[in-house]
């Protein structure tokens, strides 16, 4: 497929809008028709409403007043607006709470939350289920046909866990399905001969808790897809009547990024569309804007590969500043764009806020908006908005189009979980998501596209595959990587892979346990430095080209080559001389094995020398100054190249070709100027 269909497949435009609460100004009825003639100035098109609006919706049970929406929905259809409409669920109102205790949370701690706060409820309540699943109901009865409606948000950011009596009668049944009702095999998989806990009844089995310091891993890990799962089963419960009422209405929820808390590859096989919430903490001391701007592509790009290459939504963003950063900076002149853009450039088909008008009082009431407390259009922020705006109307043929990626990092949830319990090395300083960020680094700067998969993903699409601390390897994973090596696949993975299976449970015969035949080594054991230590990596003669000495951290592998070449050595220690960098011929492809964490030195020129090794395409071929990518987007025809300064000062590139300026339509060729925090969105014939 070149092209998909746009979010609203009769809305063929880029989605600009934002969290709406016009239930917090019913009382002013001239703020709201001010409203409508701001989102006009401001080039909006979209609105997101009814986010925590249930008790304004049902202000007592059963006693409902829609009216205030009905006026909303129909005054977006007028002014020739989209509806994204949300389900109410994120928070309870309180006479709920009161009258139904049982659909309070239950802290890890055995204690029942009070009122209050967000995500406050029990994800298993039967009774809180069938609340939401009635004003669900209501909601698509009523608004199913709507014109203005375009989207399903269903609730908000889901998150938390609830250790209630109900959750664990749930979680017992969870375990006894996943191991065929037999205690004696979760014994033997969550290892319970160790400290005498072996369970001999399923009423034993109870979720962690902040006093079990040592709780069982195969515990703490069965907890966390337990949590997931019960999660994920909630949204399939509040989407029930939407499906059934309005099939043809898309559905999505707002996701966090890296959040660990639910495996997001999981959950997005329930929506239509991917959306999530995008808030980098630009401007920063500790790190430059370049960096933080790699961190959010690679965001970017693992919620483009949650479906596949489909467009998805960045959902929420701040016109200006947060409210619960650490330190709230303003965005400088042209981030606003830029960032914009960015989401757009991996594959974001929306533009959109919280919020549209800031609160007057609470948590958020100096959290950003478009629309500031003077309530008008004469400020800075609203200015960049509308800026955005007339640009985003420009780019309607973008919509719908995509990335095609020859390059995967594998970055997985359930790894990750099994990661950070392990008691082992320096587990302050594994840094799971931060590495594979830090491959991910080269190919942004170079202008190669990258998609952000799953462990369990198919790989034959791939020309390079790339899996930092692949520690837990599910069933299945070995024979894929394999087989993805024998047809001519390129992998790279590194130490601390292949470590424990899916139970977390050390594979036995050897590290990397399914990766020992297509890496062609074993590792016989792994040395922590200490933080303020170095070894180094010396590249012996090679293929590649690479040449001298880099710093090594961290972890330094004692491995030994069985079928594999020594492509370096250590430089130092009792170790020294011994292999630290490998390759192994595996059928028509090659196994690269890190031995050792690495700086950006090194991966850059690795990374560097692959690229050209296995003629990876690059966005536009030419070099890039650090601190400015290139991403592009393709229907086939056409490639529509961003090109993004994320540098404070002004930077050029030599153009290879002649492109058109989609904002400008003129033609580009020779040296591109760019300015601080500037974005040029260029486009050429596709090769």
């Amino acid at each position: 497929m070149n092209k998909y269909m746009p979010i609203g497949n009769k809305f063929p435009h880029i989605l600009h809008g934002g969290d709406y609460n016009p239930e917090q100004w019913l009382e002013t009825p001239n703020i709201i028709n001010e409203d409508f003639r701001l989102m006009k100035l401001a080039h909006c098109n979209t609105m997101t409403v009814g986010i925590f609006s249930w008790v304004a919706l049902e202000p007592e049970e059963g006693k409902y007043r829609l009216d205030w929406l009905d006026d909303i929905m129909d005054r977006l259809a007028q002014n020739g607006m989209k509806a994204v409409l949300a389900t109410p669920s994120g928070a309870k109102p309180p006479w709920m709470s009161q009258k139904y205790p049982e659909i309070l949370r239950t802290q890890a701690d055995r204690l029942k939350d009070l009122h209050g706060g967000r995500h406050n409820h029990c994800f298993t309540s039967p009774i809180y289920r069938k609340k939401v699943s009635r004003i669900n109901r209501m909601l698509a009865e009523r608004y199913g046909n709507h014109p203005a409606l375009i989207l399903w948000h269903i609730s908000n950011e889901f998150s938390g866990e609830c250790h209630c009596p109900l959750c664990q009668n749930e979680f017992r049944k969870f375990l006894q399905n996943k191991y065929d009702n037999d205690l004696e095999r979760l014994n033997h998989e969550w290892w319970t001969g160790f400290w005498s806990h072996r369970y001999t009844d399923w009423s034993q089995i109870e979720s962690p808790s902040p006093r079990g310091e040592h709780e069982t891993h195969g515990l703490i890990l069965d907890w966390k897809r337990f949590v997931s799962h019960q999660t994920i089963d909630f949204f399939k419960n509040e989407i029930k009547p939407l499906r059934e009422l309005t099939p043809e209405v898309p559905v999505t929820t707002n996701l966090m990024g890296t959040f660990p808390g639910i495996e997001y590859r999981e959950l997005a096989k329930e929506l239509d569309v991917v959306s999530w919430d995008n808030y980098p903490t630009w401007h920063t001391t500790e790190q430059t804007d370049w960096k933080i701007g790699l961190r959010t592509s690679f965001v970017h790009d693992l919620n483009r590969s949650l479906k596949q290459g489909k467009p998805f939504m960045m959902m929420e963003s701040t016109p200006s500043t947060v409210n619960w950063q650490k330190t709230n900076k303003l965005k400088r002149p042209g981030m606003h764009m830029l960032s914009s853009l960015q989401a757009v450039a991996h594959g974001s088909d929306t533009v959109q806020y919280f919020q549209w008008r800031k609160s007057r009082g609470s948590f958020e009431k100096f959290h950003g908006a478009v629309v500031d407390h003077s309530g008008h259009e004469n400020t800075r922020v609203f200015r960049d908005v509308a800026q955005l705006g007339q640009a985003l109307e420009k780019l309607d043929e973008v919509v719908g189009t995509t990335a095609h990626s020859q390059v995967a990092i594998i970055f997985d949830w359930e790894n990750r979980w099994a990661l950070e319990e392990a008691q082992a090395l320096a587990r302050e300083r594994l840094q799971y998501e931060e590495t594979c960020i830090s491959h991910y680094a080269a190919f942004w700067k170079q202008g190669v596209t990258v998609d952000i998969i799953g462990a369990r993903e198919d790989l034959s699409q791939y020309k390079l595959v790339i899996a930092p601390m692949l520690y837990m390897t599910h069933p299945g994973v070995g024979e894929r990587i394999e087989a993805f090596v024998r047809e001519g696949g390129t992998f790279v993975t590194t130490y601390w892979s292949g470590i424990v299976n899916e139970n977390d449970l050390c594979h036995l015969g050897g590290f990397p346990g399914p990766l020992l035949g297509v890496t062609g080594i074993w590792s016989e054991e792994i040395d922590t430095l200490h933080a303020d230590e170095n070894n180094s990596l010396l590249m012996s003669e090679n293929f590649l080209g690479l040449s001298g000495s880099y710093r090594v951290m961290d972890f330094c592998e004692l491995i030994r080559p069985e079928a594999a070449q020594v492509l370096a050595v250590y430089g130092d220690d009792f170790y020294q001389g011994r292999p630290a960098l490998t390759v192994n011929r595996f059928g028509k492809g090659d196994a690269y094995y890190m031995a050792a964490r690495t700086g950006e030195e090194f991966l850059d020129d690795f990374y560097m020398a692959l690229m050209e090794k296995l003629s990876l395409t690059r966005t536009i071929e030419t070099k890039l100054p650090i601190g400015v990518t290139a991403q592009q987007r393709t229907d086939g025809q056409y490639r529509y190249i961003f090109i993004m300064n994320f540098n404070s000062k002004k930077e050029q590139i030599s153009l290879n070709g002649i492109y058109t300026d989609m904002f400008t339509q003129v033609d580009k060729q020779g040296v591109l100027e760019l300015d601080p925090f500037d974005v040029k969105v260029l486009k050429a014939k596709a090769k």
